[in-house]
């Protein structure tokens, strides 16, 4: 089998089970391991997979810097927003992330909640100006341009004095295996922090990031309260997650 045609078989590999196992895929093509991982490291490095131990799994396309992200999944994002819209209560304390996926969720709140929304992202806190029964809390910090959030130390201590009743975490990767993950060291450190201080935690899933990783692990399946995704999900992915014990919510469903 020629080097492009092995390629292209692991790609597919890749596309139906959500993930390629080095020894697995070896044995079924009758190539040694080291030729499998040769193979795996240049897909990797034209950015078609993620290597981890062992294999491989899907990169997520959801690491694009934010002007890159406003358009992918749109109307899956506006379906998370408006489901966890809905689900905040009046006079909580809620943290908004920040992402494409949480300035949906601010612009499904009814003008009428009076909450106090606390944020990073100057996006997210543009879009609560007109909402006048709205308290906006901003937190303080360095400027990561990609995601137009703060970060770093100044962010942590300013996080340190919430207590949320709940949150909405963005990340770029959910996989039954390799757990929440994102595209930065800091963001995720910011998330991880955010979620352990919360009394409830929800991740924003769209489509594009379920059975995807990236770099930087946010937090493990069991510390979070549950997935918001919509039916567009792969299934098998949610059924691995389900039976993991994660509470996936079908956001599209539930507005039927």
């Amino acid at each position: 089998m020629l080097v492009q045609e092995r390629k292209a078989h692991l790609l597919k590999l890749l596309s139906q089970s959500g993930s390629v196992v080095a020894t697995d895929a070896a044995k079924a093509m009758g190539v040694s391991e080291d030729t499998i991982r040769r193979d795996l490291r240049e897909l990797a490095k034209e950015g078609h997979l993620k290597r981890v131990h062992g294999g491989a799994v899907p990169l997520s396309p959801a690491v694009a810097p934010f002007s890159g992200r406003v358009a992918i999944a749109d109307d899956e994002k506006a379906e998370i927003g408006r489901h966890a819209a809905g689900m905040i209560e009046p006079g909580q304390l809620v943290f908004l992330d920040g992402g494409t996926t949480a300035i949906q969720i601010a612009r499904h709140l009814p003008r009428d909640l009076r909450a106090t929304i606390i944020t990073h992202s100057l996006n997210v806190a543009l879009e609560l100006v007109e909402h006048d029964n709205i308290t906006v809390e901003i937190v303080g910090g360095r400027l990561f341009r990609h995601s137009v959030v703060t970060v770093g130390a100044a962010t942590l201590a300013w996080l340190s004095r919430y207590r949320p009743d709940i949150c909405f975490i963005g990340a770029t990767g959910l996989h039954p295996e390799q757990g929440i993950t994102t595209g930065d060291s800091e963001e995720a450190e910011i998330k991880r922090a955010i979620i352990s201080i919360s009394g409830a935690a929800y991740i924003l899933g769209s489509s594009e990031k379920i059975g995807a990783v990236s770099a930087f692990a946010i937090t493990e399946l069991k510390n979070i309260d549950g997935i918001i995704a919509t039916t567009k999900a792969d299934k098998t992915t949610i059924g691995k997650l389900q039976q993991l014990g994660c509470r996936v919510i079908r956001a599209d469903e539930m507005a039927r």
